[in-house]
């Protein structure tokens, strides 16, 4: 278990060292029209506010990040396609999942709720890995690459320096437990910094492989079905 931060820093501040998401593509879990997500991060992120500092992750977009598959910028709308359509054919036979968000977990850069079991997401990446790899001959950058934490939602970031303690002392270490099946994976644009939360879904592929949907009403000028 990583040892909780002292300190608070900015997620996007001149020091950043990690994986860049702006202009990218991402596989994405979306979990936003989850009731039962929605009512505990809302529960957390009403009780940061006070402290100012942390950006709030927008309800719409709550999500689990799977795998970063490239910049925006050398993913071609044809490789969006053919990416849908491979993740299909790899997630044909694989049932839907469920998964716990359990405890808070704190970074210098902000605060995600902890997402388990992590084995549960092996086929999840595995078919977004492949995908990837057999269409833009990369396996593109599972999350855990790209930080320090295990599998998570991530509640807020960071933006400027403060003291963390405070913060984990009024949140605690978990919060109301909450199981949410998953059977669905997305492919989203990510247009710009992530601050500005541009995003576009591009499609999705259904655990099971029935009836893979468009990506519905969050759907933009990337949707290919």
């Amino acid at each position: 278990m990583s040892p909780l931060p002292a300190q608070f820093t900015d997620r996007w501040g001149s020091n950043r060292g990690d994986l860049s998401y702006e202009d990218s593509v991402c596989w994405h879990l979306l979990l936003g029209s989850n009731a039962r997500v929605r009512a505990v991060v809302a529960d957390a992120q009403r009780r940061l506010t006070p402290f100012g500092g942390m950006h709030m992750t927008p309800v719409r977009w709550l999500h689990v990040t799977v795998l970063l598959a490239g910049p925006a910028s050398a993913i071609t709308r044809d490789d969006i396609g053919e990416m849908l359509a491979r993740a299909r054919a790899h997630l044909a036979g694989a049932p839907p999942v469920i998964l716990k968000l359990g405890r808070f977990l704190y970074s210098p850069e902000g605060i995600a709720l902890a997402v388990s079991p992590a084995s549960a997401l092996s086929p999840v990446l595995a078919a977004a890995q492949a995908a990837t790899r057999e269409v833009t001959g990369t396996s593109g950058s599972p999350e855990d690459v790209a930080s320090a934490l295990p599998p998570h939602l991530t509640v807020c970031y960071s933006t400027g320096e403060q003291a963390a303690a405070p913060i984990i002392a009024e949140l605690g270490k978990a919060p109301p437990s909450c199981e949410v099946t998953i059977d669905r994976l997305s492919l989203v644009v990510q247009n710009g910094p992530e601050q500005l939360w541009d995003w576009r879904v591009a499609g999705t592929a259904r655990l099971g492989g029935h009836g893979n949907p468009g990506p519905g009403p969050q759907t933009g000028q990337w949707d290919v079905g």
